[in-house]
């Protein structure tokens, strides 16, 4: 797997854009980032982008993307406001500027009100957001837990602080504080609700799902099938999934934190998967 320049995402490979081709992108807009080598998802946009409109409507793909831009860089202030805020007890004005964040979120993704997931932040290559993400809905939760007007909106922050969570190093810190935060909420109920759901969301695959950063990647359910089938039905196979359920956690949250290390991984458990096989 590389990334592609252009895009971010890791693919299986890339290809070069063309000198014909280029020549008639930087005719169109020369100030277009064009980049040397693309993925062929990329490389097909390209040309369709190209084959439609031409240069009006590469223009305005890059006017639409600036603005994603600034939109995007702007996100930071909105959260250590709101957490200053929470932080002198302004639960009104935090609740405010957490949800600008998360509306600005989803302006930059063109995605309806609630329409961000984990998958999102994947496929666009911003796997750090979702710790972000996850504190500012366990702030939302605690905060709307404070009146019984906000039953609503606390469930609704609740559900995807569960969506969000189990993706995240801060896993077992927020489900510790939940679990204690549960005997003095005012809405217990949802609390309780809350950690059913981010438990039963959290794959045991720690370490795998880290790595290629969805409990859904074809990898990672060889991994849990061979767990099952496999390592579980003897003694040995038993013991090695018990040491490695407590050790997994920690290496998953250094990998979270280190990005940089999951190709490594990434490389490492492909070829385990392919000796195992």
């Amino acid at each position: 797997m590389v990334k592609c320049p252009q895009c971010g995402l890791d693919v299986p490979e890339v290809i070069p854009i063309g000198l014909d081709l280029r020549a008639r992108v930087k005719a169109l807009d020369p100030d277009y980032p064009l980049m040397e080598e693309v993925c062929r998802s990329c490389f097909s946009s390209l040309r369709k982008k190209m084959s439609s409109s031409g240069g009006m409507l590469m223009a305005e793909e890059r006017a639409k993307e600036e603005r994603k831009g600034k939109l995007w860089k702007s996100r930071t202030s909105l959260v250590k406001k709101g957490h200053t805020q929470m932080a002198s007890h302004l639960y009104s004005e935090a609740a405010i500027s957490y949800e600008k964040y998360l509306k600005l979120i989803e302006m930059c993704f063109g995605k309806p009100p609630g329409g961000v997931t984990p998958e999102t932040l994947k496929e666009a290559s911003k796997t750090q957001e979702l710790t972000v993400i996850a504190g500012v809905y366990w702030d939302l939760v605690r905060i709307y837990d404070t009146s019984d007007q906000y039953g609503e909106r606390q469930t609704q922050a609740a559900n995807k602080l569960a969506l969000f969570l189990p993706y995240t190093p801060i896993f077992p810190d927020i489900i510790r504080k939940a679990t204690a935060f549960q005997k003095q909420a005012r809405h217990p109920d949802i609390i309780r609700s809350f950690l059913i759901a981010a438990r039963k969301k959290r794959t045991h695959c720690f370490i795998a799902t880290s790595a290629f950063l969805a409990p859904a990647a074809p990898e990672v359910t060889f991994l849990r099938k061979f767990r099952d089938q496999n390592l579980k039905t003897n003694l040995w196979g038993r013991r090695f999934v018990k040491l490695y359920y407590a050790i997994s956690p920690k290496i998953a949250g250094f990998l979270d934190k280190h990005s940089f290390l999951k190709p490594f991984v990434r490389a490492i458990l492909r070829f385990v998967i392919n000796c195992v096989s």
